[in-house]
């Protein structure tokens, strides 16, 4: 299987041929067809006392590569470093300078928590190991700028014609919250909304982010489907809580993609239960299963399921993350969770390189 697989003698064959062993039996939710399924021959080094084992993947994912490591140190009982560089590539071609894959967050209604899963959704990309930008296409209710700490502050231009986007701890904004007064934006009529969205979209000069996220207005009306059409999305995330009501508009946002031709990678849901912060418990405030149920209705996957918590609450409010409060909170590996689950989605269904993407050969015969 692998033809140079001992090119380092710092690692010895015996051990290479070990990790090796243990690498090809793994199998997890991001690699269900197991590692090498997608990945090329490994290379080994050694930096001090810890062997380093270099991959490169199609998607981010560092949180799973670092449970691998602890598996494989232990296997072995050597301390090991799996790393990745990971190459990122279009699933969809367009014209967006800088800008390899858009995807849409989305819901059927209001106040499911669809733009504070898109910022904490967007960092969680960033801790896995991508580069990452947001755009705020909600130009009826702008909250990305207060969400990122942004408020009042300006995008400048070099140009005059390109506006360059803020910096929020690493992640790319841009929002029209960010260039007019939030209360004049509530008026536009949707021809004016869909104009100044483009205008963003395309005169902001994104520096080489593998994913855009675009917080899209809740809804299936004409702006939604005015701007899922003209925006060249790679796919479209749908958020909902486990209420029916919820449930209910979240299916008329899969419709509406589907009728744009847009593929809808799958379902988060989001206030899916609340921990008890004494004892642990959680109770269902807005129903149980429903996010489940209606995945499977869909045959979408259901990516995440998210807690109704405080501290995601007061942590956007005051423009911050729960991903990057406290890295290693059970809110944030959620999130991080969430992440790689979308990144993996996206190459699994959508890329060419995937191994269930199927090729289609056409041939002729000779005998018909």
């Amino acid at each position: 299987m692998f033809s140079k697989i001992f090119p380092n003698k710092a690692v010895s064959k015996d051990l290479q041929t070990i990790i090796l062993d243990f690498l090809s039996n793994y199998h997890s939710a991001c690699f269900p067809d197991g590692l090498f399924s997608i990945c090329g021959e490994p290379e080994f080094s050694k930096d001090g006392d810890y062997i380093v084992v270099s991959l490169t993947l199609p998607f981010p994912c560092d949180g799973e590569l670092d449970l691998l490591s602890e598996q494989l140190s232990e296997s072995v009982q050597k301390s090991i470093i799996v790393n990745a560089k990971y190459q990122i590539n279009p699933v969809r071609q367009h014209g967006l300078s800088g800008v390899t894959n858009i995807i849409a967050v989305t819901s059927g209604k209001g106040g499911v928590g669809k733009s504070t899963t898109a910022v904490n959704l967007a960092y969680a990309l960033m801790e896995e190991g991508s580069s990452v930008g947001i755009l705020d296409a909600d130009i009826y209710g702008p909250s990305i700028p207060t969400m990122l700490g942004l408020k009042g502050q300006k995008p400048t231009s070099d140009d005059g014609k390109q506006m360059t986007p803020l910096d929020a701890n690493g992640l790319s904004a841009m929002s029209i919250g960010l260039l007019v007064d939030e209360n004049d934006a509530t008026v536009w009529r949707g021809p004016m909304a869909s104009r100044a969205f483009s205008q963003l979209l395309n005169e902001t000069r994104w520096p080489n982010v593998d994913y855009l996220i675009v917080d899209m207005p809740p809804g299936t009306g004409d702006i939604q489907l005015t701007l899922s059409q003209n925006v060249p999305v790679a796919a479209a995330l749908v958020v909902t809580t486990p209420q029916d009501i919820a449930l209910a508009d979240a299916i008329k946002g899969i419709a509406m993609f589907d009728q744009v031709k847009v593929p809808v990678l799958g379902l988060i849901e989001n206030m899916s239960y609340h921990q008890c912060e004494n004892c642990g418990h959680h109770s269902h405030l807005f129903g149980e299963g429903g996010g489940v149920a209606t995945a499977k209705d869909k045959n979408i996957p259901l990516l995440g399921q998210l807690p109704l918590n405080i501290h995601i609450r007061e942590d956007v409010d005051g423009g911050n993350s729960s991903v990057l409060q406290n890295s290693t909170s059970d809110i944030a590996m959620l999130y991080r969770k969430l992440a790689r689950n979308v990144a993996s989605e996206l190459f699994y269904q959508l890329d060419k390189r995937s191994p269930k993407t199927v090729d289609i050969c056409i041939s002729s015969d000779s005998n018909e």
